[in-house]
């Protein structure tokens, strides 16, 4: 069954989580540059939110809960890679969110012994984003005949992990990972922004010096992201998936759903 409800509603997210054996906590306002606004709901939905949630597993004993954050939490770094217990730096009000929600769910940790296990993700990708995102949104402009926004100069690296191995991640620590523990979920598959477009560019027989409008850059936008993922690739996982893998399948998508989205943003 499918329950839609908001997470700050906690009287309803303590009814239809009784009797769940599993949580898994998702749910999250999303993206950095809407956050860049200092929206309240991203407080709420994210902060609080994720409190009602833990609240709610703590009151009808739920024996595993899966929250899902963000390898953004720890914030920037130009060589090497963050492991699990690197210290938090988030550098924007989405990622600072979500590392204020990581520090509700470590509360419940030690204070109630909350059977929570952490996740860390890369930027993940796949069919049916929404195209506010890099790829989904390249794709939506490149196939709508617009051209694309790329913020300051492209250099910025983001390492990207499809949507499919994330879900086999997942699989991995629900069945074998360990209770209080932190996981990030990574891949070494790492690109500059504008070498992303290029590759959709390419997929859409465009030319990429005539389909990119270069806009200033972020607030702050991290030079890179990077997470070390041993600890996972001991439970047996592994990615396997690059973005040149998907783009066809990805954009073909964007080509049979465009008229979803009216816009980007």
């Amino acid at each position: 069954k499918i329950f839609k409800h908001d997470i700050l509603n906690f009287e309803k997210l303590k009814k239809i989580s009784k009797n769940a054996d599993l949580v898994i906590h998702a749910a999250a306002e999303s993206h950095v540059d809407n956050s860049f606004q200092l929206n309240d709901e991203f407080i709420k939905t994210n902060v609080l939110g994720t409190k009602n949630v833990m609240q709610a597993c703590k009151e009808n004993n739920v024996k595993k809960i899966i929250h899902i954050s963000t390898d953004e939490i720890y914030g920037e770094i130009f060589k090497g890679s963050f492991a699990e217990n690197a210290k938090f730096n988030p550098s924007n009000p989405y990622s600072s969110s979500k590392a204020a929600a990581e520090m509700i769910v470590n509360g419940y940790i030690l204070s109630y012994k909350l059977p929570v296990i952490i996740v860390r993700a890369n930027n993940i990708f796949g069919s049916r984003q929404h195209p506010e995102k890099l790829i989904s949104g390249c794709c939506w402009s490149f196939i709508n005949n617009k051209k694309f926004t790329i913020h300051g100069k492209g250099n910025q690296m983001r390492t990207f992990l499809y949507v499919g191995d994330f879900c086999e991640a997942l699989h991995k620590i629900v069945k074998f990972g360990k209770l209080f523990e932190a996981y990030n979920i990574g891949s070494n598959f790492e690109y500059k922004n504008k070498n992303i477009v290029k590759i959709i560019a390419k997929e859409n027989n465009k030319i990429f010096d005539k389909e990119v409008v270069y806009v200033k850059d972020r607030p702050f936008n991290d030079y890179r992201y990077n997470i070390n993922f041993k600890k996972i690739a001991k439970l047996g996982w592994r990615p396997k998936t690059k973005v040149e893998d998907k783009i066809f399948e990805i954009n073909n998508w964007y080509k049979n759903n465009s008229k979803r989205y009216k816009k980007r943003f």
